[in-house]
Formats: C-alpha cells, structure tokens, sequence
C-alpha cells in the first residue's frame, strides 16, 4: 500500500482511526465473499451452539464448552452465531448465511484467499503509534507498552448507517485503557472475567463512519468504537485483523487470544 501522507498520518494520530476508500478492489472483495460462502456451506455446527440445555449441571457444561470453542480459537477458524437463530431442537431458524455473527480467528493463516489478502503488499504499510458496544480493541488485545496494536476493518459491502457503520469517538485513543477481558486459569469457569469496567460515554460523542465497499478503516488500539444494530435488510460483511508492532511488545499473557505452538502469531514481513 502507498505510504499514508503527512496529512492522513496526522488525521490518524489526531482521531484514533483513518479512512482509506478504494483499498479493496472489487475483484477481493467478491472473492472473499464468495469464500465465506463456501466456508459457511461446509460448516460443522458444535453441539453446544445448537442445543438449549435444561439442567444446571448440562447448562454449565454447554458454558465451558462455548468458553473452550472462543479461547481456543486463535489456531483455527471456527463459527460464532447470532442470538436465537436456533431452535430448541438445533434447527436453524434462518438461512445459516444470515445466522452468522463472525467467522474466526485464523482466516489469516488457514484459509489461501483471506492469506493472500491480509499479506498482500497493499497492507505492509509502515508502522505508526450483530451490535458491537462501545470498547477499546485494546481492552480484549492488550499489549505493554500500550499504543502497538492497529486494527484493519476492510468493506466488503457498503456500510451504511442503516446497516451497521462503525461509528467513532475521534480522539478517544489517549486516555489509556478503562477496562481489560483476562483468561482465567485454565479449566476455570467463567473462562474469561473484566478488570475495570467501560465509563458512561455520552452517545453524541459518537460520529458515524459510513463507507463503500473496498474501503479501509485504520482503528487505534486505544480508540472508542462501536456498531449499531443492522436494522436493513441487507447485509454488512466486513473483513478484520489486527496488527502488533512486535518490537519491544509484550502481547499479555493474560489477553483471551494466545498464539499456540502449531500457529504463532505470523509476522506481516516475510
């Protein structure tokens, strides 16, 4: 990708995020959804995804194994579906397309059309310092010293103010961190817990962020984001990742997603 100019690093470092129309070409971003397709049609559904269990005891299980499915996928890809798109029997209630809320968290290195997108020489650009609420990347992707992680939110459809924008605090990004996920110790249930907890924000700090299909978002690890429900019939898929600065980082031990031995977090270089 073209070095961002004094003007658009400047906007950046101000705002906490940066927009960059046209990053995707409309060729990627068909292909790409086209894969999700494809990874959606073949998809192994879990038991615990499906089921709605009775007892205590079962409903406890069904918990530690939702928690085992999220904490360890940072080495596969793997499905987390919207609220009630089950019935009590595990049918799906909507198309299972439509029931998807985010596919993840290895798409970057298991899957040869989101790899070659996400290291594509378009993105090894230089280094610089359903709803989703309102949070810091960095409260879940916690790094010391704080200020090395960069969040890329790629369209791949056009996101509107009807159908879930991401909408920003513009200078949010230089307050520190309000509250941080932590993993427990293994085999512990919750699997995860909060330190801290988010402030009361005021709703018309928010700017909304609408952009066409193949753009990119640069988001601060630090800056307060968040989406609106998609109130459209249409759908808002997006592509995201997120970038460390490894030099002289510490990624948290204690951050829910933790490189593995089969995959370390790849370097964008190579």
């Amino acid at each position: 990708m073209a070095n961002l100019s004094p003007s658009q690093l400047q906007k950046f470092q101000e705002d906490g995020f940066l927009v960059l129309e046209g990053f995707l070409s409309a060729a990627e971003c068909v292909a790409m959804q086209q894969r999700i397709g494809e990874l959606v049609a073949e998809m192994d559904v879990p038991r615990h995804c499906r089921t709605e269990f009775s007892t205590q005891e079962e409903e406890q299980l069904r918990a530690q194994g939702s928690t085992d499915y999220f904490l360890s996928s940072g080495d596969k890809i793997r499905f987390f579906f919207e609220k009630g798109v089950f019935d009590e029997k595990g049918n799906f209630l909507v198309p299972p397309e439509k029931a998807i809320n985010k596919i993840g968290h290895a798409l970057h290195a298991h899957d040869p059309v989101f790899r070659c997108i996400t290291h594509s020489p378009k993105v090894q650009q230089p280094h610089f310092g359903g709803e989703v609420s309102p949070h810091q990347d960095a409260s879940f992707l916690y790094t010391e010293p704080l200020g090395r992680v960069l969040g890329m939110w790629m369209a791949l459809e056009d996101a509107t103010l009807e159908n879930g924008c991401l909408w920003f605090i513009p200078g949010s990004h230089t307050g520190g961190v309000s509250r941080r996920m932590v993993r427990a110790p293994a085999g512990s249930a919750p699997g995860t817990s909060f330190l801290g907890s988010e402030p009361a924000r005021d709703n018309n700090l928010f700017v909304p962020t609408p952009v066409r299909r193949g753009a990119l978002v640069l988001i601060h690890g630090e800056v307060v984001h968040k989406s609106e429900q998609n109130l459209s019939d249409r759908s808002r898929q997006a592509y995201t990742f997120h970038l460390m600065d490894a030099a002289d980082t510490v990624w948290s031990p204690e951050n829910w997603l933790q490189p593995t031995a089969e995959l370390p977090f790849p370097p964008l270089y190579t």
